[in-house]
């Protein structure tokens, strides 16, 4: 990573779920005016991450993730930063699912693995 600053990361106990809906489905209702939520559209599906508490019955959703955030701002001047977090992961055989934002980056792991990843990450991060 070009920065000598050590990562500060967060980690959120509000339990977020990764919907996939079909690529022209309108942005549901449920989705709107929520703690955090990212919505992506490509030509292929609508996916949305939310709480999954807010997920309705039906929609297809993986559940049981929490996020790290990457306490920022970042800036776009800095690199590797999604590197330096997921290789050492990856190594240790945790997925991640990462999304980044204009001013920050969220790392999101499953529930199962949040301790494990905090033991990783922590070796070169500071972990609130």
């Amino acid at each position: 990573m070009e920065n000598t600053k050590k990562l500060t990361l967060s980690v959120s106990s509000e339990k977020l779920g990764l919907c996939h809906l079909g690529k022209n489905i309108p942005i549901p209702d449920w989705a709107k005016d929520i703690s955090f939520c990212s919505i992506t559209r490509t030509p292929d599906e609508l996916s949305i991450v939310c709480p999954q508490d807010k997920i309705p019955a039906g929609v297809m959703a993986e559940k049981d993730w929490l996020a790290f955030k990457v306490e920022g701002p970042l800036g776009f001047v800095m690199t590797g930063i999604v590197s330096s977090l997921a290789k050492p992961l990856a190594d240790e055989g945790i997925s991640i699912f990462y999304i980044s934002t204009y001013e920050t980056d969220y790392l999101l792991v499953e529930e199962k693995n949040l301790e494990k990843a905090k033991k990783i990450l922590a070796k070169f991060c500071n972990i609130k």
